[in-house]
């Protein structure tokens, strides 16, 4: 199932944000034309590298063609706009003002196509006070209030391991783009769609927000469990960690059965999922008691026979490389021109029990011009 088969993208994005989300668009069966200036989008010459080509650019740019034009030139500049008026959704990533700059704003391309669905995504939006700072993701991480409210329990704030305000960007702007395209069939009217990793990841936050907004606190940091449910986080085995999740009475009173503590069940300090937050360091404490004389392994299997959620801490590997993973296909491999066959992560929503993915991978630099100036009616140009 491809729902997005028939529409038309112009990517004029570079690095993470703006080519997360056009990925996104290619797996379900847009065609993407990745406009790039004669040097390429920077993520070609960032690492890591296999045979000279990035891994980066590869996994973020998959299902694309690439068209090399210097938006300097003006005979450059002139294709640009004329691709822009025969596609359906424009897609840009530059600082606030640059593409009106440029002539190609939204307000510019919709003149001529006034059906375009035109996204920008920046890092603080198209307006406000903040609209022209950096948009780095660790700046709106430090800003948004991720970074506050994460590390560990009276430490320093954290970063999270991930680009997770480029990311969260990009699939919100997927998602607003297809909900456009979803009122222009109903009305036949384009957008100008204003994304900004600020808001983006600041709209997650919502135990954050919970505690802000409803209770009048700040989030705290409290390392690897959860700020607002207790017992939720991780614990010590005798030969690394196992996550508990125990989140309602049945589960608590279940768990105090299985680590041998029954009577903690009725103990005032953890009557209550707040009460026990309260006094988490002495639950932790009666947990562990029983848990340290476990392996990880051993300790799973018995939260498992009671019914208790719990997981082990796999790093990426794996978490790729298991049946279960191997099942949802959540790596796919990719046709590649240069490395033969590569994987890719695609998007990750399965459609009538299967998981739509782009055809090919990551394009060379400039190598699909003369096919998508031919499909446009635009041969004269090339």
């Amino acid at each position: 199932m491809k729902p997005l088969q028939g529409i038309r993208v112009l990517d004029l994005t570079r690095v993470l944000a703006g080519p997360y989300c056009t990925a996104l668009l290619a797996d379900l069966g847009a065609e993407v034309i990745k406009l790039e200036p004669p040097t390429g989008d920077d993520y070609r010459h960032i690492g890591p590298f296999k045979d000279g080509e990035s891994a980066l650019f590869t996994l973020n740019n998959r299902g694309k063609k690439s068209l090399v034009l210097d938006l300097k030139a003006p005979e450059d500049l002139a294709l640009a706009q004329q691709i822009a008026s025969r596609v359906d959704v424009v897609v840009e990533n530059f600082r606030p003002g640059v593409a009106e700059r440029l002539g190609l704003g939204a307000d510019t391309l919709r003149a001529a196509n006034p059906g375009l669905i035109y996204c920008s995504i920046s890092g603080f939006g198209q307006s406000g006070p903040f609209r022209d700072l950096p948009a780095y993701d660790l700046v709106v991480q430090a800003m948004s209030g991720l970074m506050a409210s994460t590390g560990e329990e009276g430490g320093t704030p954290l970063k999270t391991g991930e680009s997770m305000a480029d990311l969260i960007a990009g699939l919100f702007a997927s998602w607003s783009i297809m909900a456009a395209l979803v009122n222009r069939t109903a009305t036949g009217q384009g957008a100008a769609l204003d994304v900004a990793m600020y808001d983006a990841l600041f709209s997650m936050l919502t135990t954050s927000h919970a505690l802000h907004l409803y209770a009048g606190q700040l989030p705290a940091r409290v390392g690897n469990r959860h700020p607002l449910s207790t017992p939720f986080g991780c614990f010590a085995t005798n030969d690394g960690q196992v996550v508990i999740a125990v989140l309602n009475a049945r589960q608590f009173t279940a768990l105090t059965g299985l680590i041998g503590a029954p009577e903690a069940a009725t103990d005032p300090r953890f009557a209550s999922d707040e009460s026990r937050t309260e006094h988490e360091p002495a639950l932790k404490a009666l947990i562990e008691q029983w848990s340290r004389s476990l392996s990880t392994e051993a300790a799973i299997a018995a939260l498992a026979a009671a019914g208790l959620p719990g997981a082990p801490i796999w790093d990426i590997a794996q978490a790729a490389d298991n049946e279960h993973a191997r099942a949802r296909t959540l790596v796919n491999a990719l046709p590649h021109p240069v490395l033969g066959t590569v994987p890719v992560v695609g998007q990750p929503v399965h459609f009538n029990g299967e998981k739509p993915v782009a055809a090919t991978a990551a394009p060379q630099l400039g190598a699909d011009r003369a096919a998508i100036l031919r499909d446009l009616g635009l041969e004269k140009t090339a």
